[in-house]
C-alpha cells in the first residue's frame, strides 16, 4: 500500500513511507473518527460530537467541511466522501492499522494450528506503537481509546494462551509479570502468570502470587478468587504434572452476575404479580419482560428484587448487563461488547471467541442453549442493541428495562409488557419508613406528606432525600430545601437526564468543611486522587481528609475503586466544580502541585541517587508529601500517580505556575526513562521549555533545551535534538557552566551514535570525560568514561574501550551506583562480544540485566538482553538464545518497540532456518 493511516499510537499518515502533515488536532481527529468506521458513514452531527463534544463551535458544519477537504489531499488511495448527511473513509482495510489488526486476529482464529495462530496475534501486536490516537484529547478519544487498549489486552491473552499451549512459558514470565502488575486484579492474567512461573520451576512464586491476589480480592472487593483460579491454584499445590504440559483446563462456569437486590424495596406488588405469571405460564420458555418506566422510577430495583426471588429456577447461571442505553456520561454500550462480557462470564476460551459481531452472538446464543438461565438487560436504549442478546432457545429467561416501550421488542419478539408508573403515597410514605424509621415518619406527618408530593413518587428522588435525612437534619428543613430549589428536574420524566437540582439537595446537606472538600475535588487535576493528595488538596491531616472522603462516599458524591483511589461522576464533577467557582482554589491548587512536585523530586533522587537535585521553593501551607521509602516503593507512586502527574503539569500551565512546569518535568525523568515512556517525555520537556522562556534563569533553559534535546533523540528526532542540544552547549559555554556542559557533550555523544557518526560522538565523549574530571563527582565521571568506552569500541579500539570501561566500573561500584554498574556491564560486555570472548560477554551481560531487573529497569533490561541472545548463539547454545530472544521480542512489543522486536523476529527465524539444515 502507498498509503497508511496509524491510529494504534500517534495518529499519523504515511504516503510512500513519508510522513504527511494531517494540520491540527481536531483534524487529524476528523480522520481518526473517519478510520474507526471505516466504509461507514458517519453523521455530521455525531463526527462533530466525537471532534468537539458538547462545546461545538458555532460553525462546526462549515469547519468539517474545511477539514475533509484538507484531508482529502492525503492520497488518491484514501477518498473521502459525503454520504446522506455525513462522511466516510473509503479506502483498502490494510490501510488502516486498527482493520488490519483486526483482521489479522480474525485471520489467527481461523488459523489451521496455534503456531500460525501466534505468528497472526504477534504481527497484530507488532502493529501497535504505544497509545492508540495519541495527541487526540477530548471525550470520544478518551473512551475510544480505552475501549482499544482492553482490545489489546483482550489479544496479548490470547496470544499468551497460544503461547502456553505450544509450551513457550518461560520466554513470558517478564511480560506477565508486567501485565499482571498493571491488572492486579484481572484473574485471566493472574492464571496465566503463576502458569508461566510453574513452568518456570518457580512454583513458589506463583503461590505467592496467589497469595497476594486473593488477600488483595477479599480486602478490596470483599470476594474469593473465582472458581477456575482456584483450581489451578490447587493444582499447583499439589504438582499436577498435566499443568507443565497444557494449560489448565477450565471447569464448568456458573455465572452469577445479579447485583444485590435492593433494600429496602416496598410496593409495586402488582408488577411482580404480572411477572410471576409471565413465567409460570410460559413454563420454563423464553419470557421478555421489557419493564419501561421513566429514569428513578425503580425498573432496576424492581428487576434486580423479582431476579433474586426466583433465583432457584435459574440453576444454570444468571447474567447481567448495564447497556447505559440513557446514560449522562457516554454511549450506550455496544452490543457487540455486551455479548463479550457475557462470553468471558461463561468461561470461554478467549482463543475460541470469533472476530466478527455475528459470530460472537451466534456462539453466544449456542452456549446458552437450553440452559436454565436468566439474562437481565438492564437499561436497554432500543430493540437494535438488544436483539443479538436474546437467546435462541427456549430454555432462557430475559428480564429487559428500558426507559423506552421498546414496540419492536413487544411486537417482533412477543415480549411481555409490564409498564411502571409513580409509587403511590403510601407506597412513598412506606419507603420513607424504611429508610427512616416508623417513629421518625410519624413524628413529622405534615413534612412526610409534603415531602411524598414533593418527589412526586420516585423513589430514587426519595431515596435522596431520606439519605440526608438520615444524618439527623429534620424532614421540615428539606421540605424548605425542596421548596427552594424544586423538582424542576424531573419535569421531563428523566431525572438522570437533569439532576443538577437533585445534586443541589445533597450539597445543601453537606457540612462546610464536606462542601470545601466536595468543590476542591471538582478542580483537582488528573482523573481521580488518592487520599495523601487529597489531604494537601484540602489543607488538612491525612486522618481529617479520610473521614470527609468517606462522608462524600456515603452521600454518593465520590466513589473508591480498587485501588484506594477517589474518582467522582463526570456530571458530578462538573457539579462540584461550578460549587467551587465560589471558593478561592488558587491556594488549594498550588498546596496539590507542591504535593506532587516534592513527592516526585524525593522519589527522582530514589530511582537517580546521583542526580544534581534543584532547587525548589519553600514548601506551600499545607502541603504533605507523601513519604517514599525506597526506589521500589517510588517507581510504585509514580505508577499510581502518573496520570494524575501529566495533569498537574498542564493545570501549572494553565495557572502560569511556570517554576512548577519545568521541575515537574525534570522530577518525573528517571521514572519515564525507566518505564519507556519516551512520548510522554517529550512532551513534558516541550512544556518545560515553553515554562523556562518565561524565567530569567539561564541554568533553567540549558537544562530544557538539554533534556528537551535528549527526549527527541529517544523518539528517533535527531534534527530536532541536534538543535537544542547545541542550544544548550553554547547557552553553558556563554555561562561558564562547567557541570551543564559536560552533561551536554554527554547527550551529544549519544546522538551522533544515533545518526552513525562513532567519530563524532568520541570527540563529545571525550570532552565530557576531560570537564567531568576536573568536577569531583565521581557518578559523573564514571558515566564519561563509560561513554569513551562505549565509543572505542565501536570504532574498533578494543583495549582502549575495556580500560576505560573498568575504570568506570570500578568508580560505580565504590560509591554503589547501581545504574551506571549496569549501563558498564553492558558496555563491557559487548566489548568482549566484538573480541571473541563470548563467555565473558554472556557473563557481564547477565549480570547486567540482572541490575537492570533488581532496577525494575526493563527498558534498558531488554537491550541488554538482545545482545546477550547474540553472544549465547555465538556460544553455540542456540537453544538458550531462542529463550533469550523470545523474552526480548515479547518486552519489545509491550514497550511498542515494533521496529526492535521485528528485528528479533528475524533472528529468531535465523536460528530456525539454521536448526533446519542441521
Amino acid at each position: 500500500m502507498e498509503v497508511r493511516i496509524a491510529l494504534l499510537g500517534e495518529v499519523t499518515a504515511h504516503v510512500r513511507g513519508q510522513r504527511v502533515e494531517l494540520g491540527p488536532a481536531k483534524q487529524r481527529c476528523v480522520l481518526a473518527a473517519l478510520a474507526v468506521d471505516l466504509g461507514r458513514p458517519v453523521s455530521v452531527e455525531r463526527l462533530a460530537e466525537r471532534v468537539w463534544g458538547e462545546d461545538q463551535p458555532r460553525r462546526a458544519r462549515a469547519t468539517l467541511s474545511s477539514y475533509v477537504s484538507r484531508l482529502r489531499q492525503i492520497s488518491a488511495d484514501v477518498r473521502l466522501e459525503r454520504r446522506s448527511g455525513g462522511y466516510l473513509l473509503v479506502a483498502d482495510e490494510d490501510v488502516v492499522d486498527l482493520h488490519r489488526f483486526r483482521r489479522l486476529c480474525a485471520r489467527a482464529d481461523r488459523a489451521e494450528g496455534d503456531e500460525r495462530a501466534a505468528a497472526l496475534l504477534t504481527e497484530a501486536l507488532g502493529l501497535w506503537h504505544g497509545d492508540p490516537l495519541d495527541g487526540l484529547d477530548g471525550e470520544w478519544a478518551a473512551a475510544e481509546r480505552d475501549r482499544l487498549e482492553q482490545e489489546r489486552l483482550g489479544v496479548e491473552c490470547d496470544l499468551t494462551d497460544l503461547l502456553l499451549r505450544l509450551g513457550r512459558g518461560e520466554g513470558l514470565v517478564a511480560e506477565l509479570s508486567a501485565r499482571a502488575a498493571e491488572h492486579p486484579l484481572d484473574e485471566r492474567v493472574a492464571a496465566q502468570h503463576m502458569l508461566v512461573l510453574y513452568r518456570a520451576g518457580r512454583a513458589a512464586d506463583a503461590l505467592e502470587h496467589y497469595r497476594r491476589l486473593h488477600a488483595r480480592l477479599v480486602a478490596e472487593l470483599g470476594v474469593d478468587p473465582g472458581a477456575a483460579l482456584r483450581e489451578l491454584h490447587g493444582r499447583i499445590l499439589n504438582g499436577d504434572p498435566a499443568l507443565t504440559a497444557g494449560a489448565a483446563a477450565k471447569p464448568a462456569v456458573v455465572p452469577r452476575q445479579l447485583p444485590a437486590a435492593p433494600e429496602p424495596f416496598v410496593g409495586r406488588d402488582d408488577e411482580l404479580d404480572r411477572l410471576d405469571a409471565v413465567l409460570d405460564r410460559s413454563g420454563g420458555t423464553v419470557v421478555i419482560s421489557a419493564i419501561a418506566g421513566a429514569g428513578g422510577i425503580g425498573k432496576t430495583w424492581l428487576a434486580l428484587h423479582w431476579a433474586h426471588r426466583h433465583l432457584h429456577r435459574f440453576p444454570d447461571g444468571q447474567l447481567f448487563v448495564d447497556l447505559r442505553g440513557f446514560s449522562p456520561d457516554g454511549a450506550p454500550l455496544a452490543t457487540h461488547s455486551a455479548v463479550r462480557g457475557f462470553l468471558d462470564a461463561l468461561g470461554t476460551d478467549r482463543a475460541k471467541v470469533p472476530v466478527e459481531p455475528h459470530a460472537q452472538a451466534a456462539l453466544f446464543r449456542s452456549l446458552v442453549a437450553d440452559k436454565r438461565m436468566l439474562i437481565v438487560l438492564d437499561n436497554a436504549a432500543d430493540t437494535a442493541q438488544v436483539a443479538d442478546l436474546l437467546p435462541g432457545t427456549p430454555a432462557c429467561t430475559v428480564l429487559v428495562t428500558s426507559r423506552n416501550r421498546l414496540t419492536g421488542l413487544i411486537t417482533g419478539h412477543s415480549a411481555h409488557h409490564v409498564p411502571l408508573d409513580m409509587l403511590a403515597d403510601d407506597e412513598a410514605r412506606a419507603l420513607l419508613a424504611d429508610r427512616l424509621g416508623a417513629a421518625r415518619v410519624a413524628a413529622e406527618p405534615a413534612a412526610v406528606a409534603e415531602l411524598v408530593g414533593l418527589c412526586g413518587g420516585f423513589p430514587l428522588a426519595l431515596s435522596i432525600v431520606s439519605g440526608h435525612a438520615a444524618g439527623g437534619l429534620p424532614l421540615s428543613a428539606l421540605v424548605a430545601d425542596l421548596r427552594e430549589f424544586g423538582l424542576g428536574a424531573l419535569d421531563d420524566g428523566d431525572p438522570e437526564a437533569s439532576l443538577p437540582a437533585v445534586f443541589s439537595w445533597s450539597h445543601r446537606a453537606l457540612t462546610e468543611e464536606q462542601a470545601e472538600l466536595f468543590g476542591l475535588l471538582g478542580c483537582a487535576p488528573g482523573p481521580d486522587i488518592g487520599l495523601p493528595a487529597a489531604a494537601s488538596l484540602a489543607g488538612l491531616p491525612p486522618a481529617r481528609t479520610r473521614t470527609l472522603l468517606r462522608e462524600l462516599e456515603q452521600a454518593s458524591l465520590v466513589t473508591r475503586d480498587a485501588s484506594g483511589r477517589y474518582r467522582m461522576h463526570d456530571l458530578i464533577r462538573q457539579f462540584a466544580a461550578e460549587r467551587a467557582a465560589s471558593l478561592d482554589s488558587g491556594p488549594a491548587l498550588r498546596r496539590l502541585v507542591d504535593f506532587y512536585l516534592r513527592t516526585a523530586h524525593a522519589g527522582n533522587r530514589l530511582l537517580h541517587p546521583y542526580v544534581t537535585p534543584i532547587e525548589l521553593d519553600p514548601p506551600e501551607p499545607g502541603s504533605r508529601p507523601h513519604p517514599l521509602a525506597d526506589d521500589a516503593t517510588a517507581l510504585t507512586w509514580f505508577d499510581a500517580e502518573h496520570a494524575c502527574l501529566l495533569a498537574t503539569v498542564d493545570a501549572a500551565i494553565a495557572h502560569g505556575l511556570h517554576r512548577a512546569v519545568w521541575q515537574l518535568a525534570w522530577a518525573s525523568s528517571t521514572y519515564h526513562f525507566r518505564r519507556g515512556n519516551r512520548h510522554e517525555q517529550l512532551m513534558l520537556w516541550r512544556h518545560a521549555l515553553a515554562a523556562a522562556e518565561h524565567l530569567a534563569d539561564p541554568d533553567v533553559r540549558i537544562l530544557a533545551h538539554r533534556l528537551l534535546g535528549r527526549a527527541c533523540a529517544d523518539v528517533d528526532q535527531p534534527d530536532e535534538a541536534m538543535r537544542h542540544l547545541y542550544r544548550a552547549l553554547a547557552l553553558a559555554e556563554d555561562t561558564g557552566a562547567r557541570a551543564d556542559q559536560a552533561h551536554t557533550h554527554h547527550a551529544l555523544t549519544w546522538s551522533w551514535i544515533q545518526l552513525g557518526d562513532d567519530g563524532k560522538a568520541m570527540e563529545h565523549a571525550t570532552r565530557a570525560l576531560e570537564i567531568h574530571r576536573t568536577l569531583g563527582n565521581p557518578a559523573w565521571e564514571a558515566d564519561a568514561l563509560n561513554a569513551v568506552g562505549w565509543c572505542a569500541a565501536r570504532l574498533g579500539r578494543h583495549d582502549f574501550a575495556r580500560e576505560h570501561c573498568r575504570a568506570a566500573l570500578a568508580l560505580q561500584r565504590n560509591h554503589q551506583d547501581r545504574d551506571g554498574e549496569a549501563d558498564t556491564l553492558d558496555s563491557l560486555g559487548y566489548i568482549d562480544h566484538q573480541t571473541g570472548g563470548y563467555q565473558d560477554a554472556v557473563d557481564h551481560f547477565t549480570a547486567a540485566v540482572a541490575l537492570y531487573r533488581a532496577l525494575d529497569n526493563t527498558y534498558q533490561a531488554v537491550n541488554t538482553l538482545d545482545r546477550l541472545a547474540e553472544s549465547l548463539r555465538a556460544l553455540g547454545r542456540p537453544d538458550e538464545a531462542r529463550k533469550t530472544w523470545q523474552e526480548a521480542e515479547s518486552l519489545y512489543r509491550a514497550q511498542q518497540r515494533a521496529e526492535e522486536a521485528d528485528q528479533v523476529r528475524q533472528r529468531l527465524a535465523e536460528l530456525d532456518a539454521a536448526a533446519e539444515r542441521v
